[in-house]
């Protein structure tokens, strides 16, 4: 169990790591970057060991990596302006 959230806590750093690397332009500052990947991580691995119920190590590997990249897809920001224009315009 112990092994289980190190290694979910380390793979959600790594994610996010690769993200802030990635993406810098679109992301908020880097402590933010890396903390919402290693929380979504470790969050992930609950859910899955909660839903699983002990179904094995790479299953909460898994879990705690979809939900690290989902959470860390909710900080992206667009890539351009958004161009609204008004009703009269």
């Amino acid at each position: 169990m112990l092994l289980e959230a190190f290694s979910s806590a380390i793979l959600g750093l790594v994610l996010a790591w690769a993200y802030a690397h990635r993406l810098p332009h679109r992301l908020p500052a880097r402590p933010l970057v890396l903390s919402t990947g290693v929380a979504g991580a470790l969050f992930g691995a609950f859910i899955a060991r909660s839903a699983l119920d002990a179904g094995g190590f790479l299953l909460a590997l898994t879990g705690a990596a979809v939900v690290c990249v989902a959470s860390l897809s909710l900080l992206l920001r667009p890539a351009g302006r958004l161009r609204r224009h008004s009703a009269t315009a």
